[in-house]
């Protein structure tokens, strides 16, 4: 087993199989990424240097619709990490019943070093490099890591300069002035807390005064515990690539995004408030009732998962638990709501930005926040049907079974071309 994540897609993929109902050359095919591409983005820094930086965009499969998936910009990008998002974002689609297929693409760089024009003029030149390969009907992309509504603001306006004309719908999750969605901001974080608290239900567990430590407080992860705080959970800690705090009364979340906003990270928090300050590795192994890590891959591991103490995982990263880890979750009795279920709000209200787009109609907060429940509580139901009428080991494994199926029946359907 391997702890990338390519390898652990994979993994995760196959130990699906024997419970799925899919045609063994099918699932052969399902294995492999339809296309990918590699870029050079030369751009000119503001103190006039020229640097070259690396961009990548895999389109995983489209047996069901376009390619979706977002665009992150981070030093840790590389093409097998696209691979693997782009396939988890193909589970994700056809788990929650979206018409979609799915992608990812990133670039080699570091955001918090360049400046606003920097940033602009890698998003136009990484828009001008996958051009050829997006489009409203092709492939979607959408916010990621460090990424947000500017960047799919310019690569709207790029993608548009070429065509001629306006074309929103060539990208989700753009500002509401040029054609995006109200609820789509906080719309994975809403997903994550509404998927948490139907976990706590289904373990006939009380979310109210539930202890919570979040992983990574970046937009999905301040969304999702401000919301769980709302619901009645106490949210006794939250970190950052900076650090963190911990406090067993409960923290303040409001709080913390306004000591963020203002200072840019979380560090020296502690100072300004009655929270002890905490590392990453110390968070995840914190006695809670559950533990979200929102930040990146690959952060539970065997050693975190040998001495981890929540009594629940929720995904709100894509492929954050190793397979080993997994394996040692699964063999302690500690239920993980996977990923492609657990952060699908983000996509779902992606999808209802560009249904929107493409009809020229756009609705209400509360219409599209309705939507996402209900698109969620449609794909955690059937997650929890295979688990119990196909005795998967664990959640992951039911929510693939689903997933896998799906696609896989819309190969079969299709045939295989020439």
């Amino acid at each position: 087993m391997t702890d990338d994540a390519l390898g652990n897609m994979l993994a995760q993929m196959e130990a699906a199989e024997p419970y799925a109902d899919v045609d063994e050359g099918v699932f052969e095919r399902l294995k492999h990424p339809e296309r990918t591409l590699k870029v050079s983005l030369p751009i000119e820094r503001d103190d006039g240097s020229v640097e070259v930086y690396e961009g990548f965009r895999c389109q995983f499969d489209s047996a069901r619709g376009p390619y979706k998936g977002g665009i992150r910009y981070h030093p840790g990008v590389s093409m097998d990490e696209v691979t693997a998002l782009a396939g988890w974002m193909t589970w994700k689609t056809a788990l929650v019943d979206l018409p979609y297929g799915g992608a990812k693409g990133g670039v080699v760089c570091d955001p918090t070093e360049m400046s606003r024009r920097e940033r602009e003029s890698l998003t136009r030149r990484y828009t001008e490099g996958i051009r050829r390969m997006i489009g409203p009907d092709v492939d979607v992309p959408a916010p990621d890591i460090n990424t947000g509504q500017q960047e799919m603001a310019w690569l709207m306006d790029t993608y548009s300069m070429y065509g001629g004309y306006v074309i929103p719908d060539v990208v989700t999750g753009k500002p509401i002035e040029v054609g995006g969605t109200a609820g789509r901001v906080e719309a994975t974080g809403r997903g994550v807390a509404i998927t948490t608290r139907r976990m706590f239900e289904y373990l006939d567990r009380d979310l109210d005064g539930a202890t919570v430590a979040v992983q990574g407080f970046g937009n999905v992860g301040s969304v999702t515990a401000r919301l769980l705080s709302s619901m009645g959970a106490d949210v006794v800690a939250v970190s950052d690539v900076s650090g963190g705090v911990h406090d067993p009364d409960g923290l303040d979340v409001m709080d913390i995004e306004r000591y963020i906003s203002e200072n840019g990270v979380m560090a020296g928090y502690e100072d300004d408030a009655a929270a002890d300050a905490i590392d990453n590795d110390h968070l995840l192994r914190l006695d809670v009732d559950a533990l979200i890590p929102a930040a990146i891959e690959n952060v539970i591991t065997e050693s975190v998962a040998e001495e981890l103490r929540a009594d629940l995982v929720v995904e709100a990263a894509n492929g954050p638990t190793t397979v080993a880890a997994d394996a040692v979750l699964r063999e302690r009795d500690v239920p993980v709501l996977p990923d492609i279920l657990a952060n699908a709000g983000g996509v779902i209200v992606s999808y209802l930005e560009w249904v929107q787009n493409s009809q020229q109609y756009s609705w209400s907060l509360q219409e599209v926040n309705d939507d996402l429940e209900l698109k969620l509580a449609r794909g955690f139901d059937e997650m929890l049907d295979a688990y119990t009428a196909r005795e998967t080991p664990d959640l992951r494994t039911a929510a693939y079974v689903v997933a896998l199926e799906r696609v896989g029946k819309a190969h079969e359907i299709r045939g295989l071309f020439p």
